[in-house]
């Protein structure tokens, strides 16, 4: 929503003010001088980005736009999973804890958190590492070294899209100047014809740079920021994961390591510890029957 707004302010400020001057706003719309614009800014994003990150950019431009990040429920449905997994790993039998962790689409315990099986790669996450723990060979420095590997490659991907957009970001003003040069070059050609025409070619061209540049700092350099925020936001539940198994592998009880990773939310979005009793560790479910490990 804020950015739609945002975009809709800035176009607005711009042609407000243009038209305040004495200005017409035909004159700033020069559909040639887009083509040429957008379409180089699009070849140079073909160019500089494989077909995985220009899918990704895609989708998290759509993800940005629906403002699609983790909220304080989704902190709390995480708690609520990672208590309730902490808790059978201290109390069940070995086979028991496996079948969750094994098939977690047909998993009591898991189907009970649907917002996060629904995120596959978050759910094999800490399914990798619940089966870590169940095996108890490896020693919780071994796996903190090796969680905070792979969220380190978890964030460094998701936020690709980000620096692909600030890649064609940089470039718009340059991309701007090309469409303008063609446009005097139009002009140079026409230099035989009246000061109005001539005129008119010679604006005609400059609104190139003018879009290059807005383009840049205004819409593109701002998205790619935003997205980035955004997907860094979404790699916070991992840290989550990390930090309370981590302190469970430690000795903690499951209560005390869940306090473990909800410190790691950041304050606006931090559920407080009566919050937590009430709507994470009161709702976890009361399994009777678990599947079975194959």
């Amino acid at each position: 929503m804020f950015i739609l707004i945002g975009i809709v302010l800035g176009f607005a400020s711009i042609g407000g003010g243009f038209v305040a001057m004495g200005g017409h706003l035909e004159v700033i719309w020069q559909p040639f001088e887009y083509v040429i614009i957008f379409g180089i800014a699009f070849a140079t994003f073909l160019i500089a980005n494989p077909m995985s990150t220009v899918k990704d950019t895609g989708k998290a431009m759509g993800q940005a736009f629906a403002g699609k990040a983790p909220k304080r429920k989704d902190f709390l449905g995480l708690l609520g999973l990672l208590y309730a997994l902490m808790r059978e790993l201290r109390t069940r039998p070995r086979n028991e804890v496996e079948g969750h962790i094994d098939d977690p689409a047909n998993s009591a315990l898991f189907q009970h958190f649907p917002d996060i099986l629904k995120d596959k790669e978050l759910t094999q996450f800490i399914c990798d590492y619940a089966r870590l723990i169940v095996i108890g060979n490896a020693r919780s420095h071994e796996i903190e070294g090796l969680m905070e590997q792979e969220i380190s490659t978890i964030k460094k991907y998701k936020t690709k899209p980000a620096g692909a957009i600030s890649t064609v970001a940089e470039g718009m003003p340059a991309i701007g100047i090309c469409a303008a040069v063609l446009g005097i070059v139009k002009a140079m050609g026409a230099i035989d014809q009246s000061p109005e025409i001539l005129g008119h070619y010679i604006a005609s061209a400059l609104v190139g740079t003018l879009i290059g540049i807005y383009t840049s700092y205004a819409i593109l350099g701002p998205m790619a920021h935003y997205i980035k925020i955004m997907r860094e936001k979404q790699v916070q539940p991992y840290i989550i994961v990390k930090q309370s198994l981590i302190a469970y592998m430690n000795g903690a009880l499951p209560q005390i390591a869940l306090e473990h990773g909800r410190k790691t939310i950041s304050s606006s979005e931090r559920p407080s510890i009566d919050e937590v009793e009430a709507e994470a560790i009161s709702n976890v479910p009361n399994l009777t029957a678990v599947p079975q490990a194959a």
